[in-house]
């Protein structure tokens, strides 16, 4: 699923995701955005990458890392905008979205996508590996990279605009 083409998916499909995704939750994106703001160069290629609204835990001995379950979404609503302007292909998190962020959705062609909550544990062990990208001194705000393997997704806003809490 790494070469998936986020824009044939349609709301309320559900998928196995493999690849890379990057955590980044509230403070990150502020750092990002101001960043985006000043013209400089972002510590990622963010061009068709995903977003997943995640502060990991402590990474316990002997693991990859912690519990990474998905963070409310609506927090990084005034953040997406430049994301998406700047090639962001999708997010992910939990619950709904502003009617401005599915507009900004369709306007883009992104997709976001809601991963189960409350399965942090679980969704660590779809984890391969765990690199820190940016903004150590935000600890588990910091951004990661995560390379997943059937990383179980839904499809809740897809580039269409149609809303898997709203229109299904």
């Amino acid at each position: 699923m790494e070469n998936l083409d986020f824009k044939k998916l349609n709301a309320g499909e559900e998928i196995l995701f493999s690849g890379i995704i990057y955590t980044a939750r509230d403070q990150a994106h502020k750092k990002l955005v101001d960043l985006i703001k000043k013209n400089k160069k972002l510590p990622f290629q963010i061009k068709n990458q995903i977003i997943y609204y995640c502060g990991p835990t402590a990474t316990p001995k002997g693991k990859i890392i912690g519990s990474c379950g998905p963070t409310t979404s609506n927090r990084m609503d005034e953040f997406v905008e430049p994301l998406l302007a700047n090639g962001l292909a999708a997010m992910i998190g939990k619950g709904g979205r502003s009617t401005k962020v599915r507009q900004l959705i369709k306007k883009y062609k992104a997709v976001y996508f809601i991963a189960p909550a409350g399965c942090g544990a679980l969704l660590a062990k779809r984890v391969l590996s765990k690199k820190l990208v940016a903004f150590r001194q935000l600890g588990a705000e910091a951004i990661y990279r995560l390379e997943v393997k059937d990383f179980p997704l839904i499809v809740a806003i897809d580039s269409k605009g149609k809303n898997f809490y709203e229109d299904l």
